[in-house]
């Protein structure tokens, strides 16, 4: 089903990139009269022309030039408009909620409207003359249909809560949009996860990550098989061409070559999973950490016993292995200076807040002390043998007992060097951070971590490796920053202090990390 649909959709960005928007001509002329640009008018900004003309477009600075046409736009009553396509779980709460506190912030009043798709269309309002400043046009849409409206000009922002697809990115540069896996393209906004969800009165309280990709599959049907009672698994999924979805079909059935099974009931929210799983004894639901509800969430565990619950720590230390970001896709394009400052909003420690509480989870770094790993130093201490000596856990006992955690953690996409998308943007935080004398006279200490496949030694130096590359990218991201004020350190534990087991790709993944700490 997920192959024919992107099919289809595929057909659909073709047709988009084609569509032109209706322009009409205008000429612009310096103050001087001694330069003059006509051609189409394809955009205004409050600041800048947009004008297609013989040479191609071009970018004309409002101030410098007089406007000739019937296309010409009023600037002294220009209102900045933001058209931003989305998720409906993101534009339910936390967009609005973003959007208002950003306008009060900057001492704006706003007045919000719904739309019927349940998108919202907010309003930014000058207190003193009481008019417009500024539209934040918030139209709901599965990720596919946000990438259509980014492609076919109808868009400047897409909020996904998946990757985008290699056919998005080429068509998109093929558009002079410019390459949207690019940093300065692309940034996560906040942090979800995909969590199995079953009835509170379900006795099934846990997982394999297999055994749901079997599940979803359709290859387990009976909760039999789970350790439940005889009866069949109803499988329950948000709508398919929706974001979440296809990053479970990315996340969890791409890895062991599968697709959803035909037997699985499509919703058209997670939300509506999560109630529906909720009263349902026998059913099985893929919903978000944002929207679980009255349902239960299942613990993904492994054959070894070790078990992880999506909790706001687990998903912002990715070390849930379903983490899921939400993603900000920008073209480049020049937003109004209104939605530029929003932007910048969306990164501070204020923004933050409203995330979380909206119910997602925010990336403001947290400090974990010691005394929080007793989980994983069982998991250590259950290990340590012939591979990874008493020693070795108590040379790590002996470097971190006295630091602690950053939240801020770091891993590497299945089979490559390449950090993760959440992990791109964790170098991104941290530099500033670093940038901005946050951690002056402290001291940071990049620890590698690895899987237990192969030699323990062999493993070390890897995990090693990958500190370093981590610290590379970060001290090279905070260009600005004085390194001399602050202590940067490489350590590695290779696989003395696992995370989850290494019976399939999702365990090896969490447990092949980049963590810093810091004293």
């Amino acid at each position: 089903m997920w192959t024919l649909r992107a099919a289809i959709f595929a057909a659909l960005f073709l047709f988009s990139a084609t569509v032109q928007t209706v322009a009409q001509d205008v000429t612009l002329t310096s103050s001087s009269g001694g330069v003059r640009i006509a051609g189409q008018l394809l955009g205004f900004d409050g600041e800048f022309y947009r004008v297609e003309t013989e040479h191609g477009e071009v970018s004309v600075d409002a101030a410098g030039v007089a406007c000739a046409g019937l296309g010409c736009p009023d600037p002294e009553n220009f209102v900045a408009r933001i058209r931003i396509s989305g998720a409906t779980t993101i534009g339910e709460v936390m967009m609005p909620a973003l959007v208002q506190a950003f306008a009060r912030q900057s001492g704006f009043d706003t007045r919000k409207a719904r739309h019927e798709d349940a998108g919202f269309q907010i309003t930014v309002v000058d207190r003193d003359t009481n008019k417009p400043v500024a539209v934040f046009d918030y139209a709901a849409s599965t990720a596919d249909e946000s990438f259509a409206n980014l492609l076919a000009g109808d868009a400047d922002v897409v909020l996904s809560l998946r990757e985008v697809r290699q056919n998005e990115r080429d068509l998109a540069q093929a558009a002079g949009m410019g390459d949207l896996s690019q940093p300065n393209r692309s940034r996560v906004l906040a942090l979800d996860a995909l969590v199995p969800v079953v009835s509170p009165v379900n006795p099934v309280r846990q997982i394999s990550p297999q055994d749901l990709a079997f599940v979803l599959a359709g290859r387990i049907m009976n909760w039999s098989e789970l350790g439940g009672p005889d009866a069949p698994i109803s499988l329950h999924l948000p709508q398919a061409d929706g974001g979440l979805a296809q990053a479970a079909q990315d996340r969890i059935l791409g890895p062991v070559g599968l697709e959803v099974a035909d037997t699985a009931l499509w919703h058209e929210s997670a939300r509506d999973v999560a109630n529906l799983v909720a009263v349902e004894p026998d059913a099985l639901g893929i919903t978000s950490f944002a929207n679980t509800g009255p349902a239960q969430a299942l613990r993904l565990a492994g054959a070894c016993g070790f078990a992880l619950t999506a909790t706001r720590r687990h998903i912002k230390t990715e070390d849930y292995p379903l983490t899921s970001p939400i993603f900000l896709y920008l073209p480049a394009r020049r937003l109004p200076a209104i939605g530029r400052d929003f932007l910048t909003y969306l990164r501070a420690p204020a923004a933050q807040l409203v995330i979380r509480r909206a119910g997602f989870v925010d990336q403001t770094p947290e400090e974990l002390n010691w005394s929080v790993q007793g989980d994983r130093l069982v998991n250590a201490i259950t290990l340590a043998g012939p591979e990874v000596s008493l020693t070795e856990l108590q040379r790590m006992v002996g470097t971190l007992r006295h630091m602690r955690r950053l939240t801020t953690s770091f891993r590497f996409e299945t089979g490559s060097v390449r950090l993760d998308a959440q992990s791109r943007s964790n170098v991104a935080q941290l530099a500033r951070a670093i940038q901005q004398g946050q951690y002056d006279g402290r001291r940071l200490i990049f620890v590698g971590f690895s899987d237990g496949e192969g030699n323990a030694e062999a493993n070390r130096k890897i995990a090693m490796r990958r500190a370093e590359t981590v610290q590379m990218a970060v001290t090279r991201t905070a260009e600005a920053a004085d390194l001399r004020r602050i202590s940067i350190d490489l350590d590695a534990f290779g696989e003395a202090l696992p995370m989850a087991c290494d019976d399939s790709t999702w365990g090896r993944q969490t447990n092949r990390r980049v963590e810093v700490w810091v004293q």
